[in-house]
C-alpha cells in the first residue's frame, strides 16, 4: 500500500507563499497521476491541483494562476507551490492519487495551511 507523507504547511500572512511536499512510497509512483486536495473546516475535501503521469496539469479555478503543482519521479515526491495566498486557502492539504475525493482511501495525515494576518 502506498504511504503518503505531506509536509510544508504553516501559518502565513495573506499574500505570502508556501511550498508543500508529498513523499510517496511504492514502485508505481512514476506511472501514477497525483493530486493535491484540501479540506477546510465544515467543507468537503476538494481537488485543487492535478498532475498526470504524462505531465498534464490542471487546477481548480480558485487557485489557478497562484498555485503550481510539480513532481519529481526520482524522489517520488509531488510539490505544490502556493503563492499569493488568501485566507480562503486555509485548510488541511493532502496529496493522493488522482480521483474523486469521496471515493479515495489511504489518506495521509495532511499538512495544515493557515492564512491569516
Amino acid at each position: 500500500q502506498v504511504q503518503l507523507v505531506e509536509s510544508g504547511g504553516g501559518l502565513v500572512q495573506p499574500g505570502g507563499s508556501l511550498r508543500l511536499s508529498c513523499a510517496a512510497s511504492g514502485s508505481l509512483f512514476s506511472i501514477t497521476s497525483m493530486g493535491w486536495y484540501r479540506q477546510a473546516p465544515g467543507k468537503q475535501r476538494e481537488l485543487v491541483a492535478a498532475i498526470t503521469r504524462g505531465g498534464t496539469i490542471n487546477y481548480a479555478d480558485s487557485v489557478k494562476g497562484r498555485f503550481t503543482i510539480s513532481r519529481d519521479n526520482a524522489k517520488k515526491t509531488v510539490y505544490l507551490q502556493m503563492n499569493s495566498l488568501k485566507p480562503e486557502d486555509t485548510a488541511v492539504y493532502y496529496c493522493n492519487i488522482l480521483g474523486t475525493p469521496a471515493l479515495l482511501e489511504n489518506w495521509g495525515q495532511g499538512t495544515q495551511v493557515t492564512v491569516s494576518s
